[in-house]
């Protein structure tokens, strides 16, 4: 995989936002849901695919599970992510990257 948990992302079609909360190494959701996709944009599965927290351009939470390929790194956040789970996994930002929140037993 080529980013990090807690990095703040940009889809590349679809131009929403998010920020990295989990990766999966391969494709690992359902076959429905893959089929789900437009065949013009649906991605390859032999891939790391992206847990995000995300929002629409309309601030909608919700969660996204994206490709490697579909995803751009969004350098240029003109406003924070505004997602309800965000302090569930997150404690801040430093360096761009969000600090994921240590679990406690």
């Amino acid at each position: 995989a080529k980013s990090l948990i807690g990095t703040p992302v940009r889809h590349r079609v679809y131009g929403f936002r998010g920020v990295i909360f989990d990766v999966d190494p391969m494709f690992g959701n359902t076959d429905e849901w893959y089929e789900s996709i437009p065949p013009d944009v649906r991605p390859r599965k032999d891939q790391p695919f992206y847990h995000l927290l995300a929002e629409t351009v309309e601030k909608a939470p919700y969660i996204a599970y994206v490709s490697e390929q579909n995803l751009v790194t969004d350098d240029e956040a003109e406003e924070p992510i505004q997602h309800p789970e965000m302090e569930d996994y997150f404690t801040g930002m430093e360096d761009g990257l969000f600090i994921l929140r240590q679990k406690t037993n």
